[in-house]
């Protein structure tokens, strides 16, 4: 299976996102309405139908940046929220994305990629991130699939990656998940070192 922009273009087209919400998920609604400083640059790679943003350029927030592989999800983003700035919306590769943020938002990006591909994510998160910018959100810490997305892991394989990198300010068992992943989810806030 190639994880690609057909890949994904495909799944958004044919509505097969059986990740998507259909609204920001509960710990990162939490974590976005703690935040005060509404100039903050904020990333969320791999959005997809990007509920986050959304939800954050409501509250006012004036620098949050999404990038996917799929224009088809970028163009649906776009009509729902057709006030959001255009050139914040990045139809390309996460891999190949050269910025700087203070706040990277983790939302299903992580568990769908090839997992022969996290330490790079890692790597490139550190340099995407300022000095002392946070990684933020949810990852998941049970096994899953072998074979294909969602892709799962542990507490312990993930440190091995942003423990060089990152100050583990929290990697712990979310208690806010949605009921269905409850007890599989980890809350991860990382500071860059």
């Amino acid at each position: 299976m190639e994880l690609n922009k057909d890949f994904w273009n495909s799944r958004y087209a044919t509505n097969d996102i059986g990740w998507d919400l259909g609204a920001p998920s509960p710990p990162l609604k939490a974590y976005i309405d703690s935040l005060t400083d509404k100039s903050t640059r904020i990333l969320i790679p791999g959005c997809g139908n990007a509920h986050e943003a959304q939800y954050l350029h409501n509250l006012g927030f004036t620098n949050v940046f999404v990038i996917d592989l799929a224009p088809v999800a970028l163009e649906a983003f776009a009509k729902r929220q057709p006030d959001f700035p255009k050139n914040h919306l990045i139809c390309g590769d996460f891999f190949e994305h050269a910025a700087e943020y203070d706040l990277i938002l983790e939302q299903t990006f992580f568990c769908a990629i090839d997992p022969s591909l996290r330490a790079s994510y890692a790597k490139h998160m550190h340099r995407l991130l300022k000095s002392n910018g946070k990684l933020v959100g949810l990852l998941f810490g049970v096994p899953m699939n072998a074979d294909k997305p969602p892709y799962g892991g542990n507490a312990e394989e993930y440190r091995t990656y942003f423990g060089p990198l990152f100050r583990m300010d929290s990697l712990e068992p979310c208690a806010t998940s949605i009921a269905p992943r409850l007890g599989n989810e980890l809350w991860m806030e990382l500071t860059k070192l």
